[in-house]
């Protein structure tokens, strides 16, 4: 049973010798060059794209929870009597709908509260005098399709000609697809970060392995191999790049947190449901680890590409 044990220490000491004795090839980066600053720039960018873009897939999936099934009825009428003749019988035809969750006449007040920063009415004002719709929030059981709305719509209006009735989702649409499109923009703006980073590491490989050219030829002549000098490359770039990365992912957190106080400050009840939660979290914090794997291949690929034709 003592032998797994020496086994295991000689590996090490093997292990360490070989290590030291690599390192000793080359001369090892500095984190005093540009190369860490440069991907703590690009891993910081990333990490407000990404955040941005979770953010904005969390708007739009709460958004659209919020009025799959939500259709307003409009009783269109300028006569005040009439449209609240009309809007009654509209809730009742409402009520006795199949498929139809919840029925509610938004009452007058509300009404008053919301045309109030538009119209300019107050307290005493005759409100009945001003051309205000009555309006009745639905919720469906299900999704507001075309159909079930088209089909309420005939329904209500056999009663209530002046009825008006409307998908909320509809009127959100444009919202949709604009917050679609800054998707977009995020995914497209972090492809052209991870392009960056891979160009910048490569050049500084390149222009590593041209400012060690001679002492590449004598390590070859030594009997060095390809690996162990591409090794020795790509352990400087790790450094580099984890340096980096820790330093532009606290970076980016902290914008992604301002952002995010800046938004939260507007009092919208869609912003409040933007917020990021635990697996979007997780998600920002591997943008680094996934920053230096691919620093490291790139160095790794490049070296042993431009070692292949200086042989």
């Amino acid at each position: 049973m003592s032998i797994l044990p020496a086994l295991a220490n000689a590996l090490r000491a093997d292990w360490r010798e070989r290590t030291s004795a690599e390192s000793r090839l080359l001369p090892q980066g500095k984190l005093s060059g540009p190369m860490p600053w440069v991907i703590a720039i690009m891993i910081g960018l990333t990490v407000v794209a990404t955040a941005s873009g979770l953010a904005l897939r969390n708007t739009a999936r709460a958004a659209r929870a919020d009025v799959a099934g939500g259709v307003t009825v409009q009783i269109v009428h300028g006569a005040p009597r009439e449209r609240d003749r009309q809007a009654q019988a509209a809730l009742a035809i409402l009520k006795a709908a199949p498929g139809v969750a919840e029925v509610r006449l938004v009452p007058q007040k509300e009404l008053d509260a919301l045309v109030e920063p538009w119209l300019g009415t107050s307290a005493g004002d005759d409100v009945n005098a001003l051309p205000v719709p009555a309006l009745i929030d639905v919720r469906l059981s299900g999704n507001a399709d075309a159909a079930r709305v088209k089909a309420l719509g005939d329904a209500v209006r056999r009663k209530a000609p002046a009825a008006r009735i409307d998908a909320q989702a509809s009127w959100l649409a444009p919202v949709f697809e604009a917050v679609h499109a800054l998707q977009w923009l995020a995914g497209g703006l972090i492809a052209l970060l991870a392009f960056a980073t891979v160009a910048t590491v490569l050049l500084a490989s390149r222009n590593a392995l041209g400012n060690h050219r001679s002492t590449i030829e004598i390590v070859h002549m030594l009997g060095g191999t390809d690996t162990q000098i591409a090794r020795i490359f790509q352990r400087s770039m790790a450094v580099d790049a984890a340096a980096g990365g820790i330093g532009g992912l606290l970076l980016g957190v902290i914008v992604t947190g301002l952002l995010g106080r800046q938004f939260a400050a507007l009092g919208s009840g869609m912003m409040a449901a933007g917020g990021l939660g635990w697996s979007d979290w997780i998600a920002i914090c591997c943008i680094p680890l996934g920053g230096v794997l691919l620093a490291v291949l790139t160095a790794r690929f490049t070296v042993l590409s431009a070692l292949r034709r200086m042989l």
